[in-house]
């Protein structure tokens, strides 16, 4: 290719949050869209006839009436959990104990490290997603197979060594000192680098003395640009847990507020069961409450709170949770997350999904200056979705009045078939590879 590409189809740019102003003020389709593409970036996007006149030399890359719009962002995954995924019959700590923990006892391995990092990369572009934040194991070792293979890819990607020095086997966990050690050292290998990002990485805190809390804590203050990821009041019998863990704190959130692990880029896993300080802290500092609504319904969670949270003016961003999540597709996710909004009464737009599996997931990580959306200078990670994928969604679709009208049934019934390509810092990556028939 010449190093400007237009790639053309029906384009969806998002001018605001559609949680907080009308859809059609919020987002912008165009039937005959382009995207002027130069090197990674983005560097314009108008309607189609526009950009050919102004860019006559530029490479065109036609996807029809295939609907495109920026990559999918999953804002929390456990890529070690690949191999798990969809295991039968477990709440959150006997899943923990009899799938998971066995598993990540693997990693200490970097040869199998390696070999699941580059099959959730396979798996998770099959899907249509160009950014994701990951949770490791202990080892160092699977945080440099992970970023490794972000880095051959040319991903953006934020990930950490998850941190444990308590109720885990012995051979998952680590010290408050060498938690923070290792954490440390991993931050200056890869933070920055490329387009990889790290997140200090409690697992959450019934797995972490409070030492080790603050210790990582520390961390944070001193690498106040680095994201924290952990798990937040997922399930009722995990709060109990925590409580007696944890007994002169307020509440759960507090476990980590007390410990320096409370901020602006702190990113809380599922965030369920929240009492009224713990919303009014969140929203105060403005961290991130990540929505895994597959996972949520998997495991018997509950069921989170869109509408009172984003009412609230909560930042919200939306994630798969594999593998306690039970899909690596985005889409799936999105549907989940409508099930899970209707049992609370509440019906979300088709705007309102792909808003948070895109804009809404790069603002909760802070990114939306780099990714999330189809804006000059925002790097050109882009998916291309077709929305007629099966006979089932197509004579849905041809019924449609209007774009939204044919997005949702791709949204509630699409699978990988309906991603057609993926680009990925400005180059295409899907359909540079065989796709399974």
């Amino acid at each position: 290719m010449t190093a400007k590409s237009l790639v053309l189809g029906q384009t969806l740019e998002f001018l605001s949050n559609p949680f907080h102003v009308p859809v059609e003020e919020a987002t912008r389709v165009r039937p005959k869209g382009a995207i002027l593409v130069d090197g990674g970036l983005i560097a314009a996007v108008d309607e189609a006839d526009t950009l050919r006149a102004l860019y006559p030399d530029a490479a065109v890359v036609d996807y029809g009436d295939a609907l495109i719009c920026a990559g999918f962002v999953d804002a929390h995954v456990h890529y070690p959990q690949t191999g798990i995924i969809a295991s039968w019959g477990k709440r959150l700590i006997d899943w923990l104990n009899s799938y998971t923990f066995p598993e990540e006892m693997r990693f200490h391995d970097a040869a199998y490290a390696a070999e699941i990092a580059r099959l959730y990369f396979d798996l998770t572009l099959s899907h249509g997603v160009t950014t994701m934040v990951s949770y490791c194991t202990i080892h160092p070792t699977s945080v440099d197979a992970f970023f490794a293979e972000a880095q051959r890819r040319g991903q953006r990607v934020v990930a950490g060594k998850t941190c444990m020095d308590r109720n885990a086997p012995e051979g998952l966990r680590d010290t408050a000192q060498s938690a923070y050690d290792d954490s440390k050292s991993l931050i200056g290998k890869w933070h920055g680098t490329d387009r990889i990002s790290y997140a200090i990485t409690p697992r959450f805190s019934p797995t972490s003395t409070p030492d080790q809390l603050r210790a990582l804590g520390d961390l944070w203050a001193e690498h106040p640009d680095c994201l924290m990821q952990t798990h937040l009041s997922e399930q009722t019998d995990e709060i109990e847990w925590v409580k007696g863990l944890f007994p002169e704190a307020r509440d759960y959130l507090d476990t980590y507020e007390a410990h320096g692990l409370l901020g602006e880029k702190g990113l809380y896993g599922h965030a369920i069961h929240l009492e009224d300080r713990e919303k009014d802290r969140l929203k105060e500092v403005g961290a991130g409450l990540i929505h895994c609504p597959t996972s949520n319904t998997f495991i018997g969670s509950g069921l989170f709170d869109m509408a009172g949270l984003m009412a609230q003016g909560q930042r919200v961003g939306l994630a798969t949770d594999t593998g306690g999540g039970s899909s690596f597709s985005m889409l799936r996710t999105m549907a989940a997350a409508y099930e899970v909004a209707h049992l609370r009464h509440n019906s979300l737009h088709a705007a309102h999904l792909m808003w948070l599996g895109t804009a809404g997931s790069a603002a909760a990580l802070h990114m939306e200056h780099r990714i999330g959306n189809l804006k000059p200078g925002l790097e050109a990670d882009l998916v291309v979705i077709d929305l007629g994928s099966t006979p089932e969604i197509a004579q849905r679709r041809d019924r449609a009045q209007d774009i939204w009208e044919a997005v949702f049934p791709t949204i509630m019934m699409g699978d990988d078939r309906a991603i057609q390509d993926v680009w990925i810092n400005g180059k295409p990556a899907l359909s540079a590879i065989a796709k399974p028939a």
